[in-house]
């Protein structure tokens, strides 16, 4: 009985401690109002960064897979930005200033980077990369 009571123990520290190791990370900050965030990870190690100020501004970030790393910042009126990562050790980011500006990256495979900035309004920028090693870098400033 206490063989078992001390191996139970040690079996629920164990995989207590391994849990945190292996959680995903989501941080959403948003100032303003009539923002929207979604997000889905599924995986381990993902983490998502979303800040939004302005009005109406929404924000997209689905991972799959492990190491992968989102942030999308977002300062304007009705801007959009959707990042969707499968794969591992994929990193994306969005970063928007202005207003009426659509931002998506999708990217699958192993290593990819991506990365965007947006400036006036009514910019629109796409990345979408497949296969391992991609690197990839978006600058606009539209009106």
């Amino acid at each position: 009985m206490k063989r078992t009571f001390v191996y139970a123990t040690l079996i629920a520290l164990a995989t207590g401690f391994a849990v945190p190791a292996s959680a995903n990370e989501m941080s959403i900050r948003q100032y303003g109002w009539g923002h929207a965030v979604g997000g889905e990870q599924i995986g381990r190690n993902n983490r998502v960064g979303t800040y939004q100020d302005g009005r109406f501004n929404e924000s997209v970030v689905r991972q799959r897979g492990r190491n992968n790393t989102a942030a999308i910042g977002q300062t304007g009126r009705r801007n959009h930005a959707d990042v969707f990562q499968r794969g591992r050790n994929n990193a994306g980011g969005v970063g928007q200033f202005g207003d009426n500006h659509s931002a998506v990256i999708t990217q699958d495979g192993n290593g990819n980077i991506a990365a965007g900035v947006q400036v006036g309004n009514g910019c629109s920028g796409e990345v979408v990369q497949n296969g391992s090693g991609n690197i990839a870098a978006f600058v606009q400033t539209c009106n």
